[in-house]
């Protein structure tokens, strides 16, 4: 395998694009030698998931598109990415008993940290922002917990 791999997509910002955006990166994830039944792969699909639903829901409308990238480098570490053209940063909002929404942040954060990861938010130099999660890389570990 190469020092470095990388994929990307960019979607229409719609939220028929989240379930591309999470087969793409599964897709792309078992081409490197990640088990699709793994719980790893699991825990990526749902961060993907909120990471796409976020770029949808929350840029209203301001963001015509969004990117996925998927990075490995040197078999060590992957990193998944969703950029967004919307100048506004993910916040956490107080998840309360009755709201329906506002949690996917937390639930991204908690998954990366219980495989060993982090969450992190960069600027583009476009004025947008990418949502990254960075990962150890175990392909072949049948659980992550």
């Amino acid at each position: 395998m190469a020092d470095h791999q990388e994929a990307s997509v960019t979607l229409p910002s719609d939220p028929a694009s989240v379930p591309t955006a999470r087969r793409f990166v599964a897709e792309v994830l078992h081409g490197w030698g990640l088990d699709g039944a793994d719980d790893l792969a699991d825990a990526i699909r749902l961060m993907v998931s909120e990471l796409a639903t976020n770029a949808v829901l929350h840029t209203f409308g301001q963001s015509p598109t969004f990117t996925v990238d998927v990075r490995l480098e040197r078999e060590e570490r992957l990193h998944i990415g969703v950029t967004d053209s919307h100048p506004r940063w993910p916040r956490r909002l107080p998840a309360a008993v009755q709201q329906d929404n506002g949690r996917g942040m937390v639930i991204i954060r908690s998954l990366a940290a219980e495989a060993g990861g982090r969450l992190s938010v960069t600027p583009t130099e476009e004025g947008g922002k990418t949502v990254w999660i960075s990962l150890p890389w175990a392909p072949t570990a049948a659980s992550y917990a």
